[in-house]
């Protein structure tokens, strides 16, 4: 899952940035609201974590841009006020949810979770494809109930099919939502993981599409175009 960060406290935002890194996203940082409106309006996010207080372009400013422009990504409110007035601001302006500074990273991390469930419409916390479960809490991936060590890469990548589970998902969509933007986007690795999944969880946990993408999906179920 890609995460777009916009904060421009430089500590808390390369904290936010490794800490989610250390559980499986990948990320992307701006520190303005300018480049972040850029960065949001042009790439690909599961969701935003976005600062109210920033410079250049105020962050409900770029929200309210955001959502005029069509982009439905959840997007998670974090500001140091702490007012009803400015919570009822930041939803009426497209926020999915809010926080206020000071806050626990571990709370962030869970409500940022429950974003992107509701998002590709999962309501639990354990997402299941057959035999497959995949806990977004633990980061935990089983198979008939024998736990399977993945790559980070592996785990991104399994996460982001078991989230859209039943639909088909490009090779440009997976490189799009599982690589930040600075890494080094090679389409043929997304094969290389599809590979090496298939030999931990076996042949048939992922289809391949041909000429559109891959699919996940529970036995007997058809998949749908996303």
């Amino acid at each position: 899952m890609r995460i777009l960060i916009v904060e421009d406290e430089p500590t808390l935002g390369k904290q936010l940035k490794s800490t989610l890194e250390q559980n499986g996203y990948a990320i992307d940082l701006s520190t303005d609201g300018e480049d972040g409106h850029f960065l949001g309006s042009t790439e690909e996010y599961d969701a935003v974590i976005l600062d109210l207080g920033l410079p250049e372009i105020d962050g409900l400013t770029v929200l309210g841009m955001w959502r005029k422009e069509g982009r439905k990504f959840p997007v998670l409110v974090l500001t140091a006020r702490d007012s009803w007035s400015d919570k009822v601001a930041g939803l009426d302006a497209g926020a999915d949810d809010y926080l206020a500074k000071p806050f626990q990273t571990e709370e962030l991390i869970a409500r940022l979770r429950a974003l992107i469930r509701r998002a590709s419409g999962n309501t639990s916390s354990e997402l299941t494809a057959g035999p497959v479960r995949l806990d977004t809490r633990s980061g935990r991936v089983t198979l008939a109930g024998e736990p399977v060590k993945l790559t980070a890469q592996e785990y991104k990548l399994l996460s982001y099919l078991m989230h859209h589970k039943g639909k088909v998902v490009s090779r440009t969509e997976l490189i799009e939502h599982i690589y930040d933007q600075d890494f080094d986007r090679d389409s043929n690795t997304i094969e290389v993981f599809v590979t090496r999944i298939r030999k931990k969880l076996g042949a048939d946990v992922i289809t391949t599409i041909r000429g559109l993408g891959y699919s996940l999906d529970d036995p007997d179920e058809q998949p749908r175009a996303n």
